[in-house]
């Protein structure tokens, strides 16, 4: 049987915040806000995946109320949503991700966030694909107050 999920996450460029994307920090001047490391590849991935399995969403399962998720390094979050898919018997089939920021660049850093995922979920690099792009200085991205990210999933059981 397969699956296929869907998700999405956003969160605000702030001074004083380490950047971190698909579980790497990048060098950069503002950082991403939020309760845990803020990492919205990581989170759109999750939710993704959380999707297909049929498992709500990462705010149910990691809340960002809780003391436990505080700070916490979303490379934990993925690892066990990996291991929530697996109770119901699934595992990863493949990802497809999609950035959107004006700045830093990116792309130089795609290679080195999908090892730090495959890693992370126990998958072959070539089942990971990440992808930045712009908004072309248009909305919220274009401005530089956030970055977003999309993920979509298949999953297998």
């Amino acid at each position: 049987m397969i699956r296929v999920g869907m998700g999405y996450d956003v969160h605000k460029l702030v001074e004083g915040r380490d950047l971190w994307l698909g579980g790497i920090k990048i060098d950069h001047s503002l950082g991403l806000l939020g309760h845990s490391d803020a990492d919205v590849l990581i989170h759109a991935i999750c939710d993704a995946l959380l999707g297909a399995a049929n498992m709500r969403d990462i705010g149910y399962h990691f809340p960002d109320t809780a003391d436990s998720t505080l700070d916490i390094d979303s490379k934990i979050l993925l690892k066990k949503t990996v291991e929530l898919i697996a109770t119901k018997g699934y595992h990863v089939g493949n990802i497809d991700a999609t950035v959107c920021a004006e700045r830093p660049k990116l792309n130089p850093h795609v290679p080195a966030m999908k090892a730090c995922l495959a890693e992370v979920i126990g998958t072959d690099e070539d089942n990971i694909s990440i992808k930045a792009t712009t908004t072309e200085k248009l909305g919220f991205t274009g401005r530089e107050e956030g970055i977003s990210a999309y993920a979509v999933c298949l999953i297998e059981k």
